[in-house]
Parts: structure tokens; C-alpha cells; sequence
């Protein structure tokens, strides 16, 4: 009886977006953010062409229906601000830098149409998602800017995200076995019995250990005890602590909405009570300012060329076609290059010769388990030494900066559209569907693409095996803009260590 009385409650919230204070003189967020991203368009392109104007209102309409106007600003807002204050921010992370009014608001300093980044990889028009955008700060910066973000909109709506820590198998036979008054060498013999395997458990350990196993059967009452209770407790939460750079954002007192706690030693003064998973269900607006030593790096070599050759570097308005550049990444120079400075990262750099910041690009994406085994290919095709085919030669568009390897997610969404005439919405579905193995959606975007190609008098035995290649592909398939992203601070870190040697 009592049971039936329960209601049911759902947490899940639409978002609650922080209000961004506008001049007077616009009607609402979204006219206001329309005159800043055109008046950016203005400063990074001069001349606002039929194509850059095209983007723009696609992505500034997406934006519109999906209400996220406010979370652009307010990100433009305190990055004006980080600029201001002389914080280092880097030039993107992640498919925020997909967007050509992120990159108008400097949000992202990539320019997404030159390298055919797509702002649906970022927010698909189909799916209402809250967007992410991260961001880079220098070291020392990121504490300046969360204490402006914290004068500006209050010390009770802006809070760190908690974490939660969990009592591991080791810990939990430790903590048991000292509680248990269980003597100190005793319960590090035990402790040791336990495998040095990241993420196992007592009962795998159980099952691996024989000894283990003899103890908790047959061994002293006290010993088994030990056992026993580590079982129950282990995976329960044993502390808590600030995730190390998740940034909660309110419209009202964080505590109209979720449990907070005071957090020590911070510039902010409270931590959600919900981790990470829970707050994008409940509304709430999610950031991670990031702390990045290589922007730190950068920002101190910029200095010390001023102050011992006299020359005041723009490291933003650096040339991306420097020979001397590329001869470094050529000869594998990279040691201390962000992303590049592995031992296998260089080897493969010396057999490949990057000409181009598009090798820069393919090889942060292609350097990670999985997609590595392409790296030989890819490098023989720079070098003319194997042959570039296309299943499809409306294929090359897309696929002749990468020598005819698919190695960008984007470049699956691109010849979706168009070889089977996909929708933008429908091509980031697609490159979801693939990433998470969804086969009953893949079965009807494959049904869609095939027709789509037929359309396109395209052969169907050569698009069949073209949608072959992405299903195997697709697990291995990078996001481009985020290998941009990474590829543009490491050619940046390059050309100062190439031209600017101490």
C-alpha cells in the first residue's frame, strides 16, 4: 500500500542556462550574439562571402532553436575577459572547434571551412544535446579567469563538479583489515595477493589467486573475515575531491537545483553534490576550464624572445607553410612538442616527411591504438610510394588530403552527404551510430545511403563496399577537429622551437 503511494520522480531537467545580460539596444541573446558573430566574421575574414554567410546563419539558427544563445556569450564573455587579464587560451578543443561562430567569437582560433571541420559534429540539428565547449587556459591564467566567471555571476552559482572515490580492491582489504584490528603485516600480505591489474576486482582476484582463494575458504576465522567484508565494501564510495577541471555554471544559487558542499584551497567556494553524469540531466551548464602547461610554455618562450632578441611575437599570426618548421618535424626534432615528442611519434615522422600542417592533422589522428597500422600506408602514399584509389572517384574531394586513407569521423559525414545525399543531421546520426555500434539505426541509415547512391547513379557494388570500409573503419575513425586542435598548439610549439632556439 504504502509502495503505490510513492510518486515517481525524474530528475532530468530541460537545460537551465545561465542568463547573459545584453545591451539594451538588441531584443534577446540571439540577436545580440547574430551582431557579434558577424562583426567577428568581419575582423577574421575581411570580406564575408556567399559561403562563410551560408555557415553562419546555419549554425546561428541551430543555436536559436535549440536555446543555446546565452552559452555562447557568456563563454565569448569570460574569454574576452581571460585576453584581457593577458591569460594565454588556446585555439580549441574538441568539435566546439567544428563551429565558424565559435570561431568569429575567438571561442576557437581554428578556421573550420579551410579544413572542413563541421559544426553538426559539434551540435547535430536533429539531436538536442547541451553543447561542450572546453577550454585551455595557461597554468596560472585558469585560477584568474574562474575568479572573474566567480565575480561575475556570484560565488553560489558557480561551483567545481565533485568526484567521487571508491574503495578498489586493495583498499577495501586495507581499510577492512585495519578496522578488523587485523595485524599491519598480515594485511599486507594479503594486499599483495591481489593482482597489480588496473580496475580488478576481489572477486576476479579470487578466481586468479589460488592463495587468495585458500584464505577465504579455509584460512584463519579473523583472515576470511577480512575477506569477506572487503567484498561487501568494495566500489562503495571512500572519499571525495573536485574534479580537476569541470566548472558548473547557474542560473540561480546552485542549490535551487542540486546539494552543494564547500570545497578548501580553491578560488571557488562550492562543489556540486552530483558527479559529472548527473548534471547535464538536471539542466545545469557544464564547462571544463582546463589548465595546459604547453600554453605556459608558450607564453614564457614568447616572452623571453622579447626580452633577449627584442622581437614581440605574434604566436597567433605565426606562418602554418614554414619551411624551417616542417624540416623539424621531418627530421623526428620533436622532443618537448606537445603530441609529438614519443619515440614512435618520431620515427614515424622521419619516414613520413610532413610538407604540410594536413599531415600534422592525420597524425595525431592516426597515432593511437587501432588506426597506428594505417600509419605505414598513409606514409608511403605521401611518398608516392604506393598508389592513391578510391572506391568511387567522388570520393577524392574528401579523401585526397589524407592520400585516400578515411581517417577523420568528418570525412565519413561529408561523403555521406555526398555520395547518398545524407542531411547534416543525418550524417552526424550516422557517425554516432557507427562510433556506438547502434545496428538497428545502422541498418536504416545504410538502407537510406544506399538508396541516396542510386540516386546518384552511383554502382552499388562499390558503394556497398565503400559502407563496408566505415563500419570497419569506424571505431578507429578520429574526431578532426579535435586532432586540429592539437596538431595547430604543436606546430605552434615547433615554430618557436625552430626558429627561436635558445
Amino acid at each position: 500500500e504504502v509502495a503505490n503511494k510513492i510518486e515517481v520522480y525524474q530528475l532530468d531537467k530541460s537545460p537551465i542556462m545561465p542568463e547573459f545580460t545584453i545591451p539594451e539596444t538588441f531584443s534577446d541573446a540571439n540577436d545580440y550574439l547574430r551582431h557579434i558573430s558577424y562583426e567577428g566574421a568581419q575582423w577574421r575574414y575581411g570580406e564575408i562571402s556567399a559561403e562563410i554567410a551560408e555557415r553562419i546563419e546555419f549554425e546561428l539558427g541551430t543555436i536559436k532553436f535549440m536555446g543555446f544563445p546565452d552559452y555562447f556569450l557568456i563563454v565569448w564573455d569570460f574569454l574576452k575577459a581571460a585576453r584581457e587579464m593577458g591569460v594565454s587560451v588556446g585555439p580549441g578543443r574538441g568539435s566546439a572547434a567544428g563551429s565558424v561562430v565559435s570561431y568569429c567569437l575567438r571561442i576557437t582560433d581554428i578556421e573550420p571551412l579551410k579544413y572542413n571541420l563541421l559544426f553538426e559534429r559539434f551540435l547535430n540539428p536533429d539531436r538536442i544535446s547541451m553543447p561542450d565547449i572546453d577550454i585551455d587556459f595557461d597554468d596560472d591564467g585558469r585560477d584568474k579567469v574562474l575568479h572573474w566567471v566567480r565575480e561575475k555571476y556570484g560565488s553560489k552559482r558557480v561551483a567545481h563538479l565533485i568526484t567521487f572515490g571508491t574503495m578498489a580492491a586493495k583498499m577495501a582489504i586495507r581499510d577492512v583489515a585495519r578496522v578488523q584490528k587485523l595485524p599491519l603485516s598480515e594485511a599486507d600480505r594479503l594486499s599483495k595477493l591481489i593482482p597489480e591489474v588496473p580496475g580488478i576486482t576481489l572477486a576476479e582476484a579470487l578466481k586468479q589467486v589460488p592463495e587468495l582463494k585458500f584464505e577465504l575458504d579455509k584460512g584463519k576465522p579473523e583472515v576470511s573475515s577480512v575477506i569477506l567484508n572487503a567484498i561487501k565494501l568494495e566500489g562503495s564510495v571512500r572519499n571525495t575531491g573536485t574534479h580537476a577541471c569541470g566548472i558548473i555554471i547557474g542560473r540561480e544559487d546552485l542549490d535551487h537545483y542540486i546539494p552543494v558542499t564547500t570545497v578548501k584551497d580553491s578560488v571557488l567556494e562550492y562543489a556540486s553534490q552530483y558527479d559529472g553524469k548527473f548534471i547535464e540531466p538536471v539542466g545545469l551548464l557544464k564547462m571544463d576550464f582546463l589548465g595546459l602547461k604547453t600554453l605556459s610554455i608558450i607564453k614564457d618562450t614568447l616572452k623571453n624572445i622579447k626580452k633577449s632578441k627584442g622581437i614581440d611575437l605574434d604566436i597567433d599570426t605565426i606562418s602554418f607553410e614554414d619551411e624551417k618548421t616542417y624540416k623539424l618535424f621531418s627530421r623526428g626534432d620533436t622532443v618537448a612538442l606537445f603530441q609529438f615528442e614519443s619515440d614512435g611519434m618520431r620515427k614515424h615522422l622521419k619516414n613520413l616527411k610532413p610538407s604540410r600542417f594536413e599531415d600534422l592533422i592525420a597524425m595525431v589522428a592516426l597515432y593511437r591504438p587501432g588506426p597506428m597500422e594505417y600509419i605505414p600506408n598513409f606514409i608511403d602514399r605521401k611518398n608516392g610510394r604506393e598508389k592513391i584509389e578510391y572506391d568511387v572517384p567522388e570520393m577524392a574531394e574528401y579523401l585526397e588530403e589524407t592520400y585516400g586513407i578515411t581517417v577523420y569521423q568528418e570525412q565519413v559525414m561529408l561523403l555521406s552527404r555526398k555520395l547518398g545525399g545524407f542531411t547534416r543531421g543525418e550524417s552526424d546520426s550516422l557517425r554516432k551510430a557507427m562510433g556506438k555500434k547502434k545496428i538497428d539505426e545502422m541498418e536504416k541509415l545504410k538502407a537510406l545511403f544506399l538508396e541516396g547512391c542510386k540516386a546518384n547513379n552511383l554502382p552499388l557494388e562499390k558503394v556497398e563496399k565503400v559502407w563496408k570500409d566505415w563500419e570497419a573503419f569506424a571505431k578507429y575513425a578520429f574526431n578532426k577537429s579535435h586532432a586540429t586542435c592539437y596538431a595547430y598548439l604543436a606546430y605552434q610549439t615547433a615554430f618557436l622551437k625552430a626558429n627561436y632556439r635558445a
